[in-house]
């Protein structure tokens, strides 16, 4: 399965947040969402991802977008994760894949000329109607946070 489209309405989901209250995509509506996939927490890109994306939270706060991690980690791992980095923004789990498949993140991945299935680090911009805006797909950890506000404060490429 490919990445979801912009212009597609963004598939809702209904997922546990790192303090087990139950997250779903359609409570965002009025929002910009920022809704980033990423493989695994306490991993060096993905700490640089999320401490990026935590550094900037005031600036995504002030053009109207929310932020939301997710990857297939428990609701522990995302504690552990959150305590340690102190994070703010919200981390959702996916164990089940479903938000992950939804989204078609869920691929093909070869590593040192293994293959195996994983969450390819994308990232969906998603637009107050609830439609997917933006897709940003194959992210770099330190600079996905960065292109991500530049694109949400007018720099539309």
């Amino acid at each position: 399965m490919s990445l979801l489209e912009p212009g597609v309405k963004a598939p809702d989901f209904s997922l546990q947040d790192k303090n087990g209250n139950t997250v779903t995509m359609s409570q965002f509506l009025g929002k910009k969402v920022v809704l980033y996939f990423y493989p695994k927490d306490n991993t060096p890109g993905c700490t640089r991802q999320a401490q990026a994306y935590e550094a900037s939270l005031d600036s995504f706060k002030a053009v109207n977008a929310e932020v939301i991690g997710i990857s297939k980690d428990s609701v522990s791992s995302h504690v552990k994760f959150a305590d340690k980095y102190n994070l703010e923004f919200t981390l959702l789990s996916d164990p089940e894949l479903s938000a992950i498949q939804a989204y078609g993140v869920w691929q093909e991945k070869k590593n040192y000329g293994k293959v195996s299935m994983g969450v390819v680090r994308s990232t969906f911009i998603i637009d107050e109607k609830g439609f997917i805006e933006k897709v940003m797909p194959k992210v770099k950890p330190d600079t996905n946070a960065e292109e991500v506000l530049s694109y949400l404060s007018g720099n539309k490429q």
